[in-house]
């Protein structure tokens, strides 16, 4: 196969793959040369709220299938994922822009979560809890919290969908997809996925076109249990709201501004590594990448010069062309958000130590850039980058570096290297942030609950805890033994 075989130009609702109702369509641009490469429906209200039928009338059967059969059917998912890794990362490249070599990254990681939660469901126990009576038994049990609505963001197209669909589809939750306008294919390529490995109709539908509406569909529609997104915290907090009216529950993955602070006595090379990493991938389009560089005085200097020397060494185009290290941007958008962020800095007395401005090769590619001289009044101190902009604060106590860092309405990821191992457990407890990486700027991983704390969400993806935000818990009291 190719990936042409997965660029399904159509949307999945109860089994079939249709258009939308009025026949209009959404281009889907190449970011790399803008090119189109295809269209998608642009639904809305209407075909979501058939989907939404669709995945109801799917429910009791699903959530009645044996366990094993289910896992069996993630186990499947997991293989057709990585039997067509190639096809489908070739895929995300050309619609999202990312090199190849994290587009199969992406699809990996995709994989190991359905792997994951085909087995985490099995664990999916209740309890018995000793009763304050005799003649009683109390029985906590875990059932599925019905049809769910998911809602994911362009940056991790394929990825992000696995950490929803992965536990849903594992305790038996039909669910409505509804992926970015920017890079549906990756997300209608599941609904293929999931139709090729047998899954029954109805049970993964995927619907493509106005946010607004079906968002408004999924909010509105009281048999859609819970809604899942990620994407910027703004949307987020509208869903929340929007949820109350049925009281679905909801699991948020928001926005981040995360901290990347280095003390004097970390392994400078393995820091420099590490910040590499963190900022760069994606281009700096990762809501857990390096916003804020914090090192401490003695060792800023050689931190900034060997961070400079790396970033320069970047290879950015195509992300099909071998060796490229930084794609393009997604939209000219995300590019004038980076060059505000630039041209604050420099007005505030940033120096740009390298890049700062748009690449030679056009389009929407952006040079890597550093900015020394990085202060809390400037603009990314508070706000998300979203870009390859890495500005390098300087501090010198660590009580100050922890609260630079907490300085914010953000708190999904952060990062520290240390040697001090006292140091390392006072800022687990001092950081306000649900993820932190110390020594490590790469810290997402299936095993682990993945989400945020304050303005950056609610609920977990990853780890055991992935799987209870699909749960509904019941209590069942049993007198007269």
């Amino acid at each position: 196969m190719a990936f042409q075989d997965w660029m399904k130009q159509a949307n999945l609702i109860g089994g079939d793959w249709v258009g939308a109702d009025s026949g209009a369509t959404i281009d889907v641009t190449n970011p790399a040369d803008g090119s189109v490469i295809g269209t998608v429906p642009k639904a809305g209200r209407a075909e979501t709220e058939r989907a939404i039928a669709a995945a109801s009338a799917a429910f009791e059967g699903f959530a009645g299938m044996p366990l094993m059969e289910r896992c069996n059917l993630l186990w499947k998912l997991h293989d057709a994922l990585m039997d067509h890794q190639a096809d489908l990362a070739e895929l995300l490249t050309i619609e999202m822009g990312k090199p190849l070599a994290e587009a199969k990254g992406e699809i990996a990681i995709g994989a190991q979560y359905v792997r994951w939660f085909a087995e985490e469901a099995r664990r999916a126990k209740g309890e018995i809890v000793p009763a304050g009576v005799n003649g009683r038994r109390i029985l906590v049990t875990k059932h599925p919290i019905g049809v769910v609505g998911m809602i994911t963001p362009w940056n991790f197209p394929s990825s992000m969908l696995a950490r929803k669909v992965a536990p849903a589809l594992a305790v038996g939750c039909p669910i409505v997809a509804k992926p970015a306008t920017a890079t549906p294919f990756s997300g209608l390529a599941w609904g293929a996925l999931a139709e090729e490995v047998g899954y029954p109709k109805g049970v993964m539908n995927v619907v493509t076109g106005s946010a607004r509406d079906i968002a408004g569909a999924m909010m509105d529609a009281f048999a859609v249990r819970k809604i899942t997104f990620t994407g910027s915290t703004e949307v987020g907090k509208e869903l929340i709201r929007q949820s109350a009216d049925t009281v679905k529950k909801v699991s948020m993955e928001l926005g981040g501004n995360a901290p990347f602070v280095v003390f004097d006595d970390a392994d400078l090379d393995a820091a420099v590594e590490g910040a590499m990493v963190s900022k760069f991938r994606n281009a700096g389009q990762t809501c857990v990448c390096a916003n804020r560089m914090y090192v401490q005085a003695g060792i800023h200097d050689a931190f900034v010069e060997k961070l400079v020397e790396k970033t320069r060494a970047m290879k950015v185009g195509d992300g099909l062309e071998a060796g490229v290290e930084q794609g393009p941007m997604i939209d000219m958008d995300a590019v004038e958000k980076v060059e505000e962020f630039v041209a604050d800095a420099k007005a505030q007395g940033g120096e740009i130590v390298t890049g700062g401005a748009r690449h030679a090769k056009g389009g929407t590619y952006f040079e890597p850039t550093v900015v020394t001289g990085a202060t809390q009044a400037m603009k990314f101190a508070t706000e998300e980058i979203f870009g390859p902009l890495a500005p390098v604060f300087k501090f010198e106590t660590e009580e100050e570096a922890i609260e630079m860092a907490n300085a914010t309405v953000f708190g999904l990821a952060c990062y520290a290297y240390t040697r001090d191992l006292g140091r390392a457990f006072r800022l687990n407890e001092g950081l306000q942030y649900g993820m932190i990486g110390i020594n490590s700027g790469l810290i997402t991983t299936v095993e682990a609950p993945f989400g945020g704390v304050k303005e950056s969400g609610l609920g977990k993806e990853g780890g055991s805890q992935g799987l209870e935000d699909y749960l509904e818990t019941k209590y069942v009291c049993i007198d007269g033994i």
